[in-house]
């Protein structure tokens, strides 16, 4: 038999600030929902590393190294048009954007569709 979907509402669009979170239990679920740019972004509350609660983890933004032609290393540089979410079990780190780690790109986050609509938001799960 199929699994069925249903579509939730968690929250009002309030409850999502920018640059920020909001995490829900649906049902057995609990989501992490980000506003990103203008745009909402929800994953399972679920780390792929060991399983902990990655969504209540700390938000920054990437961290890149800048490498001169030389190939030497001029330091780090903050990348705020990419933020990432660190889970704070063991600090692995995903990118809100896409859900996926950025060394290990089999290490993902659940996707959950989310949706802005005039009354609130809504998850299906």
């Amino acid at each position: 038999m199929p699994a069925t979907s249903q579509r939730v509402f968690v929250g009002t669009s309030g409850d999502v600030p920018p640059n920020g979170r909001l995490v829900v239990d649906v049902g057995a679920i609990t989501i992490g929902i980000f506003r990103v740019d203008g745009k909402l972004y929800a994953y399972q509350n679920t780390c792929a590393h060991q399983g902990g609660p990655v969504c209540q983890g700390k938000m920054v933004p990437r961290v890149t190294e800048v490498i001169e032609p030389d190939g030497s290393s001029r330091g780090f540089a903050f990348d705020e048009s990419d933020p990432h979410i660190v889970c704070p079990w063991h600090g692995f780190e995903y990118s809100i954007k896409t859900g996926t780690h950025p060394g290990r790109s089999s290490a993902r986050l659940i996707r959950v569709n989310v949706e802005e609509a005039p009354d609130g938001i809504y998850v299906t799960v």
